[in-house]
């Protein structure tokens, strides 16, 4: 059968401000998990990645709520505990659909370990904001004992920023592969995977950093060798010259347009769809045959050819 990695974004898990409870994920991770039982229909063996932004944002805000009582969760442990948890509502929810449907399946979660570089560039500058604002005392204090790096956020207060280096090596890639080979509908590199390091001994530990969950993707198609990497995000197609009155929706792209497009800089936000250009580039590149990016109620109509955007060789 054909294999497909499908990258669901973790704000895609939360629909608003007003629905953040663990019930309201479950909800729309009810939703995603409806579609992709669609997506077996169609015949494709599925991996499933997602990303994890606002749960460990949350995970951090409580644990640093309770620090007065109990010892803070470091950033690679929050990573893993948003797997378990995401993993365990994407399987229940799968578990009902393929019931409901008929579909002779199992899902299972792989707590997956990303390995980085420790030289990598990124750590020299880190960049990427987690956790909760703090007032400048709080962050200086933070820093200066516990060696965060931090960042005052637009007038807003300071927040610890962490390196967001290129994923390597997926430690659990036999595992995963082993599991789509025997027909079962894997959730894998949560959140882009738990970034770690070789150390000096040559063994693995976890280190204070967030991988890009779709780069994490990407790698994770190339090395299943999947036939598509499809992308769910919040808007149904790529635009260029988005949110302007030139703004053009566009059904098809080739990897050589995709690559102009980021070179000139301006069509996609670094905060929103360029990562996800750059994955799709690294995917094609790789050896992958085409990629998908539309919503998560249009997977099934994009990959039946109705809808999304398709970016192909």
């Amino acid at each position: 059968m054909p294999k497909l990695v499908l990258a669901i974004g973790g704000n895609s898990l939360i629909p608003d401000k007003e629905h953040q409870s663990v019930q309201d994920q479950y909800a729309a991770t009810d939703e995603t998990s409806d579609h992709i039982a669609g997506l077996i229909e169609q015949g494709w063996d599925v991996a499933v990645s997602h990303g994890n932004g606002p749960q460990v944002g949350f995970i951090l805000r409580r644990s640093e709520l309770a620090s007065n009582e109990l010892h803070e969760i470091p950033l690679d442990y929050a990573g893993a505990d948003t797997q378990g948890a995401i993993g365990y509502m994407l399987q229940q929810n799968m578990y009902n659909d393929f019931a409901a449907r008929g579909i002779d399946k199992s899902v299972a979660t792989v707590v997956t370990q990303v390995e980085v570089d420790p030289d990598d560039p990124a750590f020299k500058v880190p960049s990427k904001p987690i956790g909760s604002f703090m007032d400048e005392e709080e962050a200086f204090k933070r820093r200066d004992e516990e060696g965060w790096d931090i960042k005052e956020d637009a007038g807003r207060g300071w927040r610890r920023v962490v390196a967001s280096p290129q994923p390597m090596r997926i430690i659990e890639l036999d595992v995963i592969k082993g599991l789509l080979a025997a027909g079962v509908v894997t959730v894998a590199v949560g959140g882009g995977g738990i970034p770690v390091v070789t150390n000096e001994d040559g063994k693995l530990e976890g280190i204070a950093a967030v991988i890009d969950k779709d780069l994490a993707s990407a790698l994770l198609a190339i090395q299943v060798e999947a036939d598509v990497l499809l992308i769910s995000t919040a808007v149904e197609q790529v635009a260029l010259n988005f949110g302007t009155p030139e703004e053009e929706w566009i059904d098809q792209m080739t990897l050589a347009e995709v690559k102009g497009y980021l070179e000139e800089g301006t069509h996609f936000a670094e905060g929103s769809m360029a990562p996800k250009m750059r994955a799709v580039v690294q995917f094609l590149e790789g050896g992958g045959k085409e990629a998908l990016i539309t919503n998560p109620v249009n997977l099934e109509r994009a990959m039946a050819g109705e809808t999304g955007t398709r970016i192909v060789q």
